[in-house]
């Protein structure tokens, strides 16, 4: 955990109300667990969009409420490009939690040296690990990755007292040659492949939480 995200403590509910706390540069979450009453809280939209593109999962919370907290859920609106409500599960900062990490590819496969291409199969893997030793994403280095071979969940590097959750056998990346309907880009990687989705991502129909 960095940077404390400063909470402010909010009574208001409503539709009408969180959208004008919107419009006000202030996005509406709570904060719950632990056997302790929920609190409704709003914080910065500035705050919310920088700990999204951070993808932290685990933050430090201040201000009117100071707790290390769990990113429970992210909830969205329609189009997929406006926080509208967020959750936050208190933890101890010993806790072991349960988070689907983004897994992030380094380095250059020399498999694409013999025509191959890099194909990315899992973007994220579910771990359990404590939140004090919780990491942002999973870096997986491709720099030995050769025509053929194949880097499975089982073999990529966790946090100690981390635990794997999904497969170990499960393929996250490889690199294969291109049959004749896969479209490559320049950098040898296989174009189209999906965007990883940020943290609990969850999109909305309507116009969001309104409490």
């Amino acid at each position: 955990m960095s940077d404390v995200i400063e909470v402010k403590k909010r009574d208001e509910t409503g539709t009408l109300r969180m959208r004008r706390l919107r419009s006000s540069g202030r996005v509406p979450a709570v904060v719950y667990g632990q056997g302790k009453d929920s609190v409704s809280v709003s914080i910065a939209t500035r705050d919310v969009e920088k700990m999204i593109r951070s993808g932290r999962h685990i933050v430090e919370l201040g201000g009117d409420v100071t707790e290390d907290a769990l990113v429970k859920e992210v909830q969205w609106d329609a189009f997929g490009s406006h926080v509208l409500h967020l959750d936050f599960a208190r933890i101890d900062a010993g806790q072991s939690v349960e988070v689907a990490l983004t897994v992030e590819l380094r380095g250059v496969a020399p498999g694409t040296r013999s025509g191959g291409v890099v194909k990315h199969m899992l973007h994220e893997l579910i771990v359990k690990c404590p939140a004090n030793k919780m990491p942002e994403q999973l870096e997986v280095n491709i720099n030995e990755l050769e025509l053929d071979q194949v880097i499975t969940a089982g073999e990529i590097a966790l946090p100690d007292a981390a635990e794997l959750l999904v497969d170990g056998s499960e393929i996250v990346v490889t690199c294969v040659t291109p049959s004749a309907e896969t479209e490559t880009d320049e950098d040898g990687g296989v174009s189209g492949m999906a965007e990883p989705e940020v943290i609990g991502r969850k999109a909305d129909d309507d116009d969001g939480d309104d409490s």
